[in-house]
């Protein structure tokens, strides 16, 4: 199938012409591994008692975010030949001890400057934590207060913000620890990461309005259990992290849940169907709710033989949800109701406001510019469907942003991107995974 109005590259403006759908879509897509899973395995491997082996990780900005971090503070992170179709396999090597004098720079990964963190607080030295401009903003109050209250001495100049210095003193004394993760489960997978190498190990007590991101705890405690670390869990916000080992293991990385719904959601704008490969039967990451959320808009959602595929309905239903678990789904999600027969609520999701921009207030300014209706909501967005028209998207530094546009595109003539680079964050060959998709390429191809 071809697609109307596709280019390759940018115009003259630097913007990305999202290609309109000729005909329904009918694609299998393989997507990379799950950003959240490798940073969470890197930094599992570079804790560990020897060396692991990553199996497909992610090879993407974020990531290479991280594994720059960790190579700062002394670790070894090497590739090796894998099966994956998107680069090799890393072994991860800890060091005998992480020295002190290095600079982390986060760029844009929430993940970096919320995990790297308190494993800074084993080096022998100050380990100065920074990021990109654009991401100076986002919160990290809640992890200095937390990691002061377990022994771990940051000098962040009475800002409670990046930048930051830890100054490291070769081990993290642990205890009781009680911490607000409203804005973010970060906080919370941060430090049971590093929980088990603290002297007496942590009792972590979470209090505050909500728990964002439920799933993402749950695959941090999966993680910690498949390397041996057994987190117990007394009461809803409470975890009790052991001290012990971290154990070396080789890991296989999932694909990445969350970056295949821009392809799934396809099935739907484009009345197609769309398969991703390689889904998981069960698992931890936020995207194996998509069935559920996808049929709700009136998909059908069928698993076999390792594929999820996605087949439209005769239109795409409005719906109210409540996202407080899948926030990061959002955008998508958002762009199917623009599209859908009736309005659309969408609560819980007031943290999202402190990604990498303000996921509410963008989309319903960007909806707004190509004629659609939403409005910011206390802890949501309301989306009203409305007969949309071209205009520039504007991605906001934002990969998810960046591939709404996309998504709106199919149906959507003369719709710009103005950075869909910024899908590198975690999807790279995003664009050209999109081009397939549209034109019927084998995803093995």
């Amino acid at each position: 199938m071809s697609a109307k109005g596709y280019s390759p590259e940018s115009n003259d403006a630097g913007h990305w012409a999202a290609p309109v759908a000729a005909a329904p879509v009918e694609a299998a897509v393989a997507v990379p591994g799950s950003k959240s899973l490798t940073n969470r395995e890197l930094v599992l491997a570079s804790l560990a008692d020897g060396p692991s082996t990553l199996h497909a990780p992610l090879h993407s900005d974020d990531s290479r975010r991280m594994i720059e971090a960790l190579r700062g503070l002394g670790v070894s992170v090497d590739p090796v030949e894998g099966t994956s179709a998107f680069g090799d396999d890393l072994r991860v090597t800890p060091p005998a001890h992480i020295p002190g004098g290095g600079t982390v720079d986060c760029g844009q990964a929430g993940t970096v400057m919320r995990f790297v963190t308190p494993a800074a607080g084993f080096a022998t030295g100050d380990v100065t934590i920074t990021a990109h401009e654009s991401a100076l903003h986002r919160p990290m109050g809640e992890m200095i207060r937390a990691l002061r209250e377990v022994g771990v001495d940051i000098d962040d100049g009475g800002s409670w913000s990046l930048p930051f210095t830890v100054r490291g003193r070769g081990h993290v004394r642990g205890g009781e620890v009680t911490i607000d993760a409203s804005a973010s489960s970060q906080f919370v997978s941060g430090l049971l990461l590093s929980a088990a190498r603290f002297d007496v190990g942590m009792q972590l007590i979470h209090r505050g309005e909500r728990l964002p991101s439920v799933p993402h705890i749950d695959m941090t405690v999966e993680s910690l259990a498949h390397r041996g670390v057994h987190v117990e869990r007394p009461a809803p916000g409470q975890w009790i992290v052991p001290p012990g080992p971290i154990r070396a293991k080789d890991v296989a990385i999932e694909p990445d849940l969350s970056n295949a719904s821009p392809f799934l959601a396809a099935a739907l704008v484009t009345g197609g169907q769309v398969s991703v490969l390689g889904w998981p039967g069960t698992s931890t990451q936020p995207g194996a709710q998509l069935p559920e959320l996808l049929a709700a808009f009136g998909a059908r959602c069928v698993r076999r033989h390792g594929a999820l595929t996605v087949t439209a309905g005769d239109r795409i239903h409005g719906v109210d949800l409540d996202l407080s678990a899948v926030g990061e789904l959002t955008p998508t999600l958002v762009g199917l109701a623009a599209l859908a027969d009736a309005p659309s609520t969408f609560t819980g999701i007031g943290h999202i406001r402190g990604h990498e921009t303000d996921r509410i207030a963008a989309l319903v300014s960007n909806l707004r510019a190509i004629g659609g209706e939403a409005e910011e909501l206390p802890d949501g967005i309301r989306v009203i469907p409305r007969t949309m028209h071209g205009g520039l998207w504007r991605a906001h530094h934002d990969h998810r942003l960046a591939t709404t546009g996309a998504l709106l595109g199919l149906r959507v003539a003369d719709v710009h991107v103005d950075d869909i680079g910024t899908t590198a964050k975690t999807m790279p060959e995003f664009p050209e995974l999109w081009r397939r998709m549209l034109a019927g390429e084998d995803a093995a191809g």
